[in-house]
């Protein structure tokens, strides 16, 4: 089972697109909890997370998130991005085969136009992050942004696809 983790601001429309797609992993019973970090939000984002089943967590430390997670393995995700199918399946066998941290694929079908491309800042969430809540506690520190936690992971990337946040913007 894991634990979905997103962290917002003012990104309600966006928290929408994402909670919906996690849906179907909450039926078939890979995602066991959604944990959503606000960071000064003014928007409904609090209400959505609220009517979705999520935690909503204001300002909270990343530290203390991570050890009281209730899934083995954590999920990071960008508000906005949405797994596409096959991902229930590819992060269940991934969890079950390995230890190492992963991120999906970035859709072949949804992608930024060439010169936003050439532009764009690629985050370290922007695919997804799957890792395992022990390796993740062993690295969390207070005060530490979400994106932090992910960065300079070695990680495997997985054969499914996800839009990434980026994409839903320019939409």
């Amino acid at each position: 089972m894991i634990t979905v983790i997103l962290e917002c601001r003012d990104q309600e429309g966006a928290l929408a697109v994402t909670l919906a797609a996690l849906v179907q992993g909450a039926v078939e019973g890979l995602v066991a909890e959604v944990i959503v970090m606000d960071r000064g939000s003014g928007d409904g984002s609090s209400q959505l997370a609220d009517a979705a089943g999520c935690r909503y967590l204001v300002d909270p430390d990343l530290r203390e998130v991570v050890q009281h997670a209730r899934g083995d393995w954590l999920f990071l995700i960008e508000p906005g991005a949405r797994p596409l199918l096959g991902w229930i399946e590819h992060l269940g066998q991934h969890m079950a085969a390995g230890t190492t941290a992963a991120r999906l694929s970035p859709s072949r079908e949804y992608r930024l136009p060439f010169l936003a491309r050439l532009r764009h800042r690629a985050s370290t969430l922007e695919h997804g992050v799957l890792i395992s809540r022990r390796h993740a506690v062993a690295n969390a520190r207070s005060g530490q942004a979400l994106e932090d936690l992910a960065r300079g992971l070695a990680m495997t990337r997985l054969k499914c696809e996800i839009v990434p946040a980026a994409v839903l913007s320019l939409a």
